[in-house]
């Protein structure tokens, strides 16, 4: 039996009733006839008394990447200073993740050549990444701005993943060690190139960097040695048959407080083919398309992330720039600035990187392109409370359980024309729609059985679909939906958006995003504003779910 949907225009508020105690004073046991006499009972008014203020939310919505590239990655071509200045000075970020490759880097973080031929990775972040970062801040530059070094790795027989190790000493030289130890135990660096010291103190340890137990591996060695560290999963469907929905629950059971976010919102859309996803474009390589930017392990309903959030999985989506260069030699174009087009938008208690991984771990986040959306919140309310994104509502069968969502659009977002002009448009995007999706939970497939090779959910659907239509706006300018829904079985609810409309010829159809052609013009110019343009006219955001758990 599916949720019943009816909409409200305004909350419907649970009472909750007051206990009256009465209280009674105690007499004395002496019988002389002189002692005090007992006090009459005082019985209290039975008015209930007024309700208690609630508790002061601390914390607050902040925006940032985690996935910036800079001349360190050989691939790219911008320096560290450019990046740091764009994130926080231009698009105003919160935080961000430098994320160089860890490979060799012949470069550092100018882009000078480095005169002694490449060096590690960890070598290169070391002596001139953090540095950097460090003399910079301690000028004053980046007041406020949260600042990691993460990197991201060539995960054996899959695709990147970015990794983030001690995030609770970020930028210390422990951390850095840590780094250094990675890199020589699950990459196939010439030991030669590492410090004799710690080639030494690992030399009982196993090197693995070829299989996908190597991954696990490695996954594990985080989990073992540095449980304050995270692995995102970047662009996973970019190249064909990179991860398998066993691999992805298997990773998860192995490290769910590493493992637990998904770059489904993917970087580098200034990429002819969206995202850089350029595997052949034939009906069998569908799924390694970006629709509307978005990876298929998360654009496609019923796919892959609802088979995993179907289980109950706290695996969240996020959304990155994977910033390399926006266009470069009047030739080549690769992605936007970070905070430019995509934002991650974390609620964040605290004022370090520790807090920001705490943030995304909760769930309470959301991914925006193009600046569609810049506030949004999404919750259901019940006997029990009200829960956030990535929260869980724990309802009686039966019971009425109120959604609400609230999202507001800024008065423009960056999109520039011509590109790279710096002339803006002035454009307010707009959402046309909203798609309140559910889908049902059960339990955990087992390892070994069919289950756990599943990749799909057929229960996800999208219960209700809003427009402008269906809502009403408030004092603080924020759009307001207010649904209630019947609580008959545990299942997670999710929110997509969009500013297109249900059925755009090449873009929707019946509401779902279509795969995103490659931009081909032979005219450089021309072919970089047409894949601008491409972009910041499909826009979509997605949310992290809800979940509703129904006791049996």
């Amino acid at each position: 039996m599916q949720f019943e949907v009816s909409r409200l225009r305004r909350a419907i508020m649970p009472l909750s009733l007051a206990c009256v105690t009465l209280l009674a004073a105690c007499g004395s046991d002496d019988d002389d006839e002189t002692a005090p006499q007992p006090t009459p009972p005082v019985v209290t008014d039975p008015t209930p008394p007024a309700e208690q203020p609630k508790p002061v939310e601390t914390g607050a919505w902040t925006t940032g990447d985690l996935h910036v590239h800079t001349y360190q990655s050989d691939d790219a071509q911008v320096s560290l200073e450019s990046a740091l200045d764009q994130a926080f000075d231009r698009y105003k970020l919160d935080w961000a993740a430098i994320s160089n490759h860890l490979r060799l880097s012949a470069r550092d973080h100018t882009g000078a050549t480095l005169a002694g031929g490449s060096i590690p990775f960890s070598q290169g972040i070391a002596q001139y990444e953090v540095p950097f970062i460090k003399q910079q801040q301690a000028a004053g530059r980046y007041p406020g701005k949260i600042i990691f070094s993460s990197f991201e790795w060539d995960m054996p027989t899959h695709d990147h993943v970015n990794i983030g190790i001690g995030v609770d000493d970020p930028l210390s030289a422990k951390s850095m060690e840590a780094v250094a130890e990675f890199e020589y135990l699950f990459t196939n660096r010439d030991p030669n190139l590492f410090d004799p010291l710690l080639v030494s103190r690992l030399s009982g340890e196993t090197r693995a960097y070829t299989t996908h137990a190597d991954s696990l591996a490695a996954l594990q060695w985080l989990r073992d040695k540095h449980p304050d560290s995270y692995m995102l999963l970047n662009h996973p469907s970019r190249y064909a048959a990179k991860y398998t929905a066993a691999q992805l629950r298997e990773m998860h059971d192995l490290a769910p407080g590493v493992f637990f976010a998904i770059e489904g919102m993917v970087g580098n859309q200034m990429e002819p083919d969206r995202g850089g996803y350029a595997t052949a474009y034939t009906t069998a390589f569908l799924p390694n398309r970006t629709y509307g930017g978005v990876d298929y392990l998360v654009a496609n309903l019923g796919g892959t992330w609802d088979a995993l959030l179907g289980e109950g999985r706290r695996i969240w989506t996020v959304a990155d720039s994977d910033y390399h260069f926006r266009t470069a030699s009047g030739l080549y174009s690769s992605g936007y600035a970070p905070g430019e087009y995509a934002k991650t938008h974390v609620w964040k208690d605290g004022d370090d990187m520790a807090a920001v991984v705490a943030g995304l771990k909760s769930g309470r986040v959301f991914g925006v392109f193009g600046d569609l959306i810049d506030a949004l919140d999404f919750q259901a309310q019940g006997a029990a409370g009200a829960v956030h994104m990535g929260g869980e509502l724990k309802a009686a069968k039966g019971e009425k359980v109120e959604v609400t969502i609230r999202f507001r659009s800024p008065e423009r977002n960056n999109y520039e024309y011509p590109i790279e002009s710096g002339n803006p448009t002035y454009v307010k995007p707009t959402v046309n729609h909203v798609d309140l999706i559910v889908g049902d939970v059960g339990a955990r497939a087992a390892a070994g059985t069919a289950a756990y090779d599943s990749d799909t959910n057929p229960t996800t659907r999208v219960l209700a679909r809003y427009t402008s239509a269906d809502w009403t706006v408030d004092d603080e300018g924020y759009n307001v939906i207010k649904t209630t829904i019947t609580a008959d079985k545990s299942q997670y609810l999710r929110l997509r958006g969009t500013n297109l409309g249900v059925d755009v010829a090449g873009e929707t159809a019946a509401g779902e995003p279509l795969p995103d052609a490659k931009v081909d013009f032979a005219d450089n110019a021309a072919r970089f504003n047409a894949i601008n343009a491409r972009n910041y006219n499909d826009l979509w955001f997605y949310s992290n779910p809800v979940f509703v758990t129904v006791a049996n």
